[in-house]
């Protein structure tokens, strides 16, 4: 007890020198007395490093008065919940006499905690010895309730994210595996057709029975590309074109087995919706069935196939030069009603220049934010 009271007495005897060094109008005194910001000096002279000095502010947040503060250790204000690497940085940063700014959970006297955003420096003498320790408090115990606010809000958001990721997978999955199975009933649909259609031109006597047929296949045929192309893609939204137009015109023009057929092609990928497929793909189905028609499947001859972008245009052109030949008037009227027919599902406009041999058809429709 007589060493508790020497040390105590003491630490009051050296915070009474440090106010007998400033005067009573000292304006740093005032301030260090009126101010609204807990404070209080310790001095590392003594054992323990006790308060010599606090101000009324401390006592208000801590609940202890100025008495019972005086020759303690501010360890003190520690508790069972207070951060053991946080007391560790403080006692290591006065050991070496140093500055430290903490976040530290302390208590009051009423066992209530709060968040004490602490700033500890050294005070030095004109010979840079340390002769003081001045610490400053402030309590954002709200701010730190409002992070952990946050922190649980953001947690239950993450969770509702995760679990809503989850639903959506399992949903795309799914739908991925809806789609394959509608791919796969659709290419077995075209197949049974052209099978069908395939084996009703061979059995049948009439010539024009069969050449409506195979004219039937024919179409048919261009659909079924379409269908292994765009469920063999990454991406079964989208639909370029140019690699569609140039398989099928190698397919038309290979099946017609004729050497003095001349092909070439000017192609630059052009992505369209899934759902302009179809219709386009019978355009160029159409633009190439024509050309064969009027002489390419006779004499031979040059077809050119261009896809491309052009002046804000998305533009499908296909040039012959053939020797012409006759043409069944209903073949010709149905192909121009096919055409006529897509090209008008898409928006799209045809221009057709006939020069002596040479047929030049171009399709062009708007490039946009729909058609991209």
């Amino acid at each position: 007890m007589t060493n508790e009271r020497t040390s105590r007495q003491e630490a009051i005897e050296a915070g009474d020198r440090l106010l007998a060094d400033h005067e009573s109008d000292d304006p740093f005194a005032a301030a260090f007395k009126a101010t609204r910001m807990p404070m209080l000096i310790t001095d590392p002279r003594q054992p323990d490093n006790p308060i010599i000095f606090s101000n009324s502010a401390f006592s208000r947040l801590t609940g202890y008065s100025r008495e019972e503060l005086i020759g303690q250790n501010c360890r003190f204000l520690q508790g069972p919940e207070t951060d053991p690497q946080t007391i560790s940085d403080i006692r290591s940063a006065i050991s070496a006499e140093e500055d430290i700014s903490v976040d530290i959970l302390n208590y009051r006297k009423d066992g209530s905690s709060f968040w004490n955003a602490l700033f500890i420096s050294p005070v030095r003498d004109k010979a840079g010895k340390v002769i003081f320790f001045f610490a400053s408090q402030l309590d954002f115990t709200n701010v730190k309730s409002r992070e952990a606010e946050l922190a649980r809000a953001r947690h239950f958001a993450e969770e509702a994210v995760a679990e809503r990721t989850q639903e959506l997978t399992k949903a795309l999955k799914a739908q991925t595996l809806l789609v394959h199975e509608v791919d796969h009933r659709v290419k077995n649909n075209l197949l049974t057709i052209a099978s069908i259609t395939k084996l009703q031109a061979r059995m049948s006597n009439d010539d024009v029975v069969r050449k409506t047929l195979r004219s039937v296949l024919n179409r048919v045929e261009a659909l079924s590309t379409v269908q292994r192309k765009m469920f063999t893609a990454d991406d079964v939204t989208r639909f370029d074109v140019a690699d569609f137009a140039n398989e099928l015109v190698i397919d038309l023009v290979g099946a017609l087995k004729r050497s003095d057929i001349r092909f070439t092609s000017d192609l630059h990928p052009v992505q369209v919706p899934a759902v302009k497929a179809a219709p386009l793909a019978l355009i160029v189905n159409e633009l190439v069935g024509d050309a064969v028609r009027r002489g390419l499947a006779d004499g031979g001859g040059e077809i050119h196939l261009e896809v491309r972008r052009l002046n804000g245009h998305f533009l499908i052109r296909v040039a012959d030069t053939v020797s012409p030949v006759s043409v069944d008037p209903e073949d010709a009227a149905f192909g121009q009603i096919m055409l006529d027919t897509c090209a008008r599902q898409v928006g799209a406009k045809v221009e057709r220049t006939v020069e002596g041999h040479r047929t030049d058809v171009r399709v062009t429709l708007m490039v946009g934010e729909k058609m991209e």
